[in-house]
């Protein structure tokens, strides 16, 4: 596997290994990659028109219940 790095501040890193270390995982290494594929995955999941609908309406396409 290819490894990548990333910068992060010395703050964010401290709070990482300190929950990954709490939360079981072997390493902050691990902690951040299921975090990041499980962030990918949402993207992944199908949208139903139901929830298609609240974002539009969130982002004010429909206002009051009126289809524009």
């Amino acid at each position: 596997m290819a490894t990548t790095k990333i910068e992060l501040d010395k703050a964010l890193w401290a709070q990482v290994q300190e929950h990954a270390a709490s939360a079981g995982y072997s390493s902050p290494e691990e902690f951040l990659q299921h975090l990041i594929e499980k962030e990918l995955a949402k993207s992944a999941e199908p949208v139903s028109s139901e929830s298609a609908a609240l974002k539009v309406r969130g982002i004010g396409y429909m206002d009051a219940g009126l289809d524009i």
